[in-house]
């Protein structure tokens, strides 16, 4: 039992291998019509019984999976909105950099004369 838990695990975690499992089941499912056509598996109660069962799973399936993203991008644009990267970028620029000030204009020298020199 742990290791179906393992395996459903990374594959909710990949959406990669997600994409491609949904799009071969969809393959599988659009071949099952005209064999269901041909086996007369159409006129069974139960083959569209479970057909429906199976339209409803996927269907919630796929809404949470859609709903989980939403999650994820909500929680990127809280986490960057509480630290932005401008900030960031100047943070740590600051703290791999000096700046001094010099008398006069040198080439390579800022227009307002500052240096900045790495560490």
């Amino acid at each position: 039992m742990n290791t179906l838990r393992s395996l459903w695990a990374s594959v909710q975690g990949s959406p990669v291998l997600m994409r491609r499992l949904n799009g071969w089941l969809t393959v599988v499912w659009i071949a099952m019509i005209p064999v269901s056509v041909v086996t007369g598996w159409i006129h069974s109660v139960s083959y569209i019984s479970a057909l429906s069962l199976w339209a409803l799973v996927s269907g919630h399936w796929s809404a949470w999976q859609a709903a989980r993203v939403e999650v994820e991008q909500q929680r990127e644009v809280a986490e960057m909105a509480e630290h932005p990267t401008e900030q960031r970028v100047v943070e740590e620029l600051v703290a791999r950099t000096t700046i001094e000030a010099v008398d006069e204009l040198v080439d390579g020298a800022g227009s307002n004369g500052a240096r900045v020199h790495a560490d």
